[in-house]
């Protein structure tokens, strides 16, 4: 379980807030409270930024206030459907043989 560490190299998984995808499948405890505590914590596989752990609160700090859905109405009104004909032909049925 984790990487092996080669002699003479220290652990420094999640110090500078990156970690290797093993290290934070096997710390991801660790991995959340430092988010929660010291800031956003990046992910890496295979050398490369993946992901982002961050907490509820940051993430709440970035998103826009208004992010929720918009009304209804006004949304249908900003379609720009003004010239669209929605007139029907009144549909009477038809005959069916019982």
């Amino acid at each position: 379980m984790g990487t092996a560490i080669r002699k003479g190299e220290r652990d420094k998984s999640g110090r500078d807030g990156t970690w290797k995808l093993e290290d934070a499948k096997a710390r991801f405890s660790e991995v959340v409270r430092r988010a929660q505590s010291e800031g956003p914590q990046r992910v890496t596989v295979r050398g490369r930024e993946a992901v982002v752990v961050m907490s509820v609160d940051e993430l709440d700090r970035l998103l826009p206030k208004d992010a929720g859905k918009p009304a209804f109405v006004p949304f249908l009104e900003s379609l720009g459907l003004d010239g669209l004909n929605l007139e029907r032909e009144i549909d009477r049925g038809r005959d069916v043989a019982l």
